[in-house]
């Protein structure tokens, strides 16, 4: 579980100002580190697409957790938690502070809750993955209700990526997939206090698309055609964005038809994300009208430095 350096965490979904307010707290603070809690900021090559932070905000205040592997690697969430560990050492070993700021659900609760992840076994995946496309996810599903009832009572029978992650697990363990650890539908205590970041729907509706289109003017097309050229890995090239770009380039889509994709799959992401974060009712919510900075950074900075703030 994070303990020590990391007392506080700026969540919310993309585009809502979370690194610009952990920034802002980070810069007037002058011992905080940022560790970015984002699963496509750890691909190398993967700038502009995640929104990663610039050579200068990097230069300004130190960020970890970034470009850890070439796009074309794959990345597992366990891999993360040990980066993590070893960050978190290093940081408090020179008597520093850091905020997590970032949006992927699991990463976040893999971090601040020390989940204990299973490993990764791709052979068996491919294998569930065809035999998936032969038998039917209804027919998988029942194969996993033989050996794991509880992962199966919790998966949708038609869900072919979560039950053929539950049988990988199950067949490549020896143990059956809900007995790593009580679950994300528990909420244990923690140090870390989470400031989660909301805008009216439409507001933020409006903040993605307009993300995007800046993003295409910064030159994500051409950064997604040097990637595809070195090749993605499987994970890295589901990214979006990337994933959309893809199909323009292999001539699937327009480039008009993949930039309306990729805001609306952005504004999908985004409620997902939102729905995920709100779950938990650890998290304690700054509702923001016109300015993350101006709004939340006070909450924040208070959380850092308040031992009691999140009791």
């Amino acid at each position: 579980m994070t303990t020590g350096p990391a007392r506080v965490a700026v969540i919310g979904p993309t585009a809502s100002g979370k690194s610009s307010v952990a920034m802002s707290v980070a810069e007037s603070e002058g011992d905080v580190e940022l560790i970015s809690v984002d699963s496509m900021q750890v691909y190398r090559g993967m700038d502009i697409g995640t929104a990663k932070p610039t050579a200068d905000e990097r230069a300004r205040v130190p960020h970890h957790l970034i470009d850890l592997v070439d796009a074309s690697e794959e990345f597992a969430v366990a891999e993360f938690q040990r980066a993590h560990g070893d960050i978190i050492e290093d940081i408090s070993a020179r008597s520093r502070r850091a905020i997590l700021v970032g949006g992927t659900g699991l990463y976040h609760r893999a971090l601040i809750d020390g989940l204990e992840m299973p490993g990764e076994w791709p052979e068996i995946r491919i294998r569930l993955q065809a035999e998936a496309e032969q038998i039917g996810a209804p027919a998988l599903h029942a194969q996993l209700f033989d050996c794991d009832p509880g992962a199966a009572a919790k998966t949708e029978p038609n869900n072919v990526r979560r039950i053929v992650r539950a049988l990988e697990v199950c067949e490549g363990s020896g143990r059956p997939f809900s007995s790593f650890g009580p679950g994300l539908d528990t909420y244990p205590p923690s140090p870390v206090a989470q400031i989660g970041l909301r805008w009216e729907r439409a507001v933020l509706t409006d903040r993605i698309g307009h993300r995007v289109h800046q993003m295409m003017e910064a030159g994500l097309m051409n950064e997604v055609i040097q990637l595809a050229d070195k090749g993605l890995s499987r994970t890295a090239a589901q990214a979006l964005g990337y994933r959309e770009l893809l199909a323009h380039l292999d001539g699937s889509i327009s480039l008009d038809e993949a930039v309306d994709l990729i805001i609306l799959r952005t504004r999908q992401f985004a409620v997902r994300q939102l729905r995920w974060f709100q779950r938990d009712p650890r998290v304690r919510w700054v509702d923001i009208e016109h300015d993350p900075v101006a709004e939340a950074s006070a909450i924040v900075r208070e959380a850092l430095n308040d031992p009691s703030w999140n009791e």
